[in-house]
């Protein structure tokens, strides 16, 4: 799909030409979206019609109960993955336009909170944190989702960077999900990561396409829909709420990128929304890092933060804080070295 998706942005025009908020020097294709939207669409569809109209029928009873015992489960969720998909095409629309026309920031924010109400209240995309009220839950996880498909918007400027990223995180939360035993979460997390990966053999420096506002924005939703529907809290291994931090640990790196460039630019009398050269990956590059080395070092702080949240289910409050604080402290070291000024001259 990214190779056809690739030729598809070429033929309509669809492509990032250099400009001085960017460090690319050619025009490349900016079709990732298109191939990242429509291969989760057509295997989520396919998975729908599948169930429906083989299993259900009994054409697939060949392959054991491993797989049909999940038929009234799946079956049961075929209206959340819908408005999943609605929700996803609705993003998805909003991101290739925005790579057309570049939008008014305040209406892409407005455009992406309706999306992701309707995500929140219809398809059950809801931070609980032990409240009752469904619409308090509802326009916390909005706020959430939104921040998230934000900060991997952000993050999507170095190659390889935001889908590298993504794939990380979803492979720390299919562990969740596994140690959760979610079937649903985890297949949907599968599917992404593949997704991903696919589109990331043409995106790794140096890259050939690029996925743009319609692949971020998608993205971002996704990680931010695992996020929420993974379950972290295990009665009688997890205290009592400090496993909802898992997230918020998982998640350290894109927030830090997203936090730090916003507050870089506020600082600066700019619009936080306006693009520059000023992320944690522009950052790391300037101290001398290739393309390669810098998206590379992003990976690995993200695993760094990410691997100890895994675990923070089986502590108590004691383990808890001292992974919290490991956490703080990669993202202390990475603020040192990248704010220590690059010194080109060597003494003698």
């Amino acid at each position: 799909m990214t190779i056809v998706a690739k030729k598809l942005a070429i033929r309509a025009g669809l492509v990032a030409h250099p400009v001085q908020d960017r460090y690319h020097r050619t025009v490349i294709p900016l079709g990732g979206g298109i191939a990242i939207f429509s291969t989760i669409s057509i295997i989520i569809l396919a998975g729908i019609a599948i169930v429906k109209f083989l299993v259900v029928g009994g054409h697939l009873d060949w392959l054991g109960s491993s797989i049909t015992i999940h038929t009234d489960g799946f079956l049961s969720k075929i209206g959340q993955l819908l408005i999943i998909l609605l929700v996803v095409l609705l993003l998805f629309a909003l991101g290739l336009w925005d790579d057309k026309k570049h939008l008014s920031p305040f209406f892409k924010l407005a455009v992406q909170f309706a999306a992701a109400i309707i995500a929140a209240f219809f398809a059950e995309i809801r931070i609980e944190l032990f409240i009752e009220s469904k619409i308090v839950t509802s326009l916390l996880s909005a706020v959430w989702i939104v921040l998230i498909i934000n900060a991997f918007n952000f993050l999507d400027n170095m190659d390889g960077a935001s889908a590298g990223i993504a794939v990380i995180i979803s492979c720390i939360l299919l562990t969740a999900a596994a140690l959760s035993s979610q079937v649903f979460v985890g297949s949907l997390t599968l599917i992404f990561i593949g997704t991903l990966l696919g589109f990331l053999v043409f995106n790794f420096p140096p890259a050939k396409i690029f996925m743009g506002d319609a692949g971020s924005l998608v993205v971002g939703f996704f990680v931010a829909l695992l996020s929420v529907r993974t379950t972290y809290y295990h009665e009688a291994l997890s205290g009592s709420w400090y496993p909802v931090f898992m997230p918020l640990l998982v998640m350290a790196v894109p927030l830090y990128d997203f936090i730090s460039v916003t507050l870089l630019r506020i600082s600066q009398g700019k619009s936080p929304f306006i693009g520059d050269t000023q992320h944690f990956s522009h950052r790391l590059k300037r101290h001398g890092l290739t393309d390669t080395q810098t998206v590379l070092t992003l990976y690995l702080a993200t695993l760094c933060t990410g691997l100890g949240a895994i675990f923070l289910y089986q502590v108590n409050l004691a383990g808890a804080i001292l992974i919290i604080i490991q956490t703080v402290m990669v993202l202390s070291i990475i603020a040192i070295f990248e704010t220590t000024s690059h010194n080109d001259k060597t003494n003698d």
